[in-house]
């Protein structure tokens, strides 16, 4: 069977990527599997994350990232130049490789896909909550321009996602929310790891990690670490990441006194091992595609805070069974629940046991032969192409 993915690049240590490669890999040890993945951004840089030998990376030479070094009344007219080449180069190499299956991560490409004459398979998959998939940013538009151009990208999504064979997301709360559309299924992301050697949960040490982005809540965090600190002053939170909110996510630190209690820490290769060091994950997220940093601290046997918000989280935890749910962007309902936990030693690490437990049905052979049993059905039962 022969597989082509599109993503937009493959350099950058996204959670998407991230996930892409892991499914990849697996897939490209199958018998009979060949796996092409094709990119339109970062030149000639290497994947961040490695790949099995036998995976192609057809780069087309697009570059998106172009656009924004050109004024905002250019870009539009940059980016449909773009959008054209790269459905030329696409459709090319489509005809040329003949793939059994295309799957698109909803990006640039599933504006066109459906209409390409290659004769595959088309999926999508998407990686973010639908209440905040393709929308306008806030202050980036005049509000009554943003909701009329979201609209528009609603309907535009919607027409598309109709004619692919399969639509898949990431959590069953998700799934229900896309009632527009009769082939949409979930099948969540795996974890990448099961390691052997988990978390004593005895360090005195909560652990976070995402992007330095709204959409993550840190700025919450620090307002909840700062309740934390004031009880337990010789517990230290290490949030890992980088983004455009670091300065201001610093000087919170800086003017709450927090300077040795709360560290911004640079993003790792190797999260694994900063997991295993930590008792407790806390995630402050305002909203989640899957939560990926969730499942992987359970695997390393932490139990997990997470503010209870769409979409991941509350299909991953299981309530007061290996970690705890905390009402959506409440600071002190979330500084309760972790204080429980370095308050209760035994409870922490009777939580974190059930936490690696629960991590297992996210493993990358169970995940995986899920997209191979979606995959091998498409291919024996081939859908007729959807209009309505």
């Amino acid at each position: 069977m022969k597989l082509v993915y599109c993503i937009p690049t493959l350099y950058i240590s996204g959670g998407m990527e991230r996930v892409l490669t892991l499914k990849a890999n697996y897939l490209a040890t199958l018998p009979g599997y060949e796996v092409t993945i094709i990119i339109t951004d970062g030149g000639d840089k290497k994947p961040y994350f490695p790949l099995n030998p036998s995976i192609k990376v057809k780069q087309l030479d697009i570059n998106f990232e172009e656009m924004y070094r050109y004024p905002f009344w250019r870009r539009f007219w940059v980016y449909r130049k773009k959008q054209n080449l790269f459905k030329q180069r696409l459709e090319a190499f489509l005809n040329e490789y003949k793939p059994d299956i295309t799957i698109s991560m909803l990006r640039r490409e599933i504006n066109f896909l459906n209409s390409l004459t290659d004769g595959s398979i088309k999926v999508g998959e998407l990686h973010i909550c639908k209440l905040h998939y393709r929308k306008v940013p806030k202050n980036y538009l005049p509000r009554w321009i943003g909701k009329w151009v979201e609209n528009y990208w609603s309907a535009q999504l919607v027409k598309e996602l109709r004619k692919l064979s399969a639509f898949v997301v990431l959590t069953e709360e998700d799934k229900q929310m896309w009632t527009e559309v009769n082939n949409v299924c979930n099948i969540p992301n795996p974890v990448p790891f099961l390691p052997q050697i988990k978390s004593t949960c005895e360090a005195k040490q909560v652990i976070a990690g995402g992007r330095y982005f709204e959409e993550k809540g840190f700025d919450l965090l620090i307002l909840a670490w700062e309740k934390v600190a004031k009880v337990h002053p010789d517990w230290v939170l290490r949030i890992y990441g980088d983004g455009m909110m670091r300065p201001l996510l610093q000087r919170m630190i800086d003017e709450r006194s927090l300077t040795d209690q709360c560290v911004l820490e640079l993003p790792v290769s190797d999260i694994e091992e900063k997991l295993r060091e930590s008792s407790i994950l806390v995630c402050s997220s305002r909203f989640e595609g899957w939560g990926m940093i969730l499942v992987e601290a359970m695997a390393c046997g932490l139990p997990v805070v997470s503010f209870a918000c769409p979409c991941g989280p509350r299909n991953i935890i299981s309530d007061g069974i290996d970690g705890f749910l905390a009402e959506k962007e409440n600071i002190d309902d979330l500084a309760e629940k972790v204080c429980y936990l370095i308050e209760h030693e035994d409870e922490r690490k009777r939580m974190g046991r059930q936490a690696a437990e629960s991590a297992r049905r996210y493993c990358i052979d169970i995940i995986g032969n899920q997209w191979r049993n979606l995959f091998e059905s498409l291919l024996s039962h081939p859908m007729q192409d959807r209009d309505n």
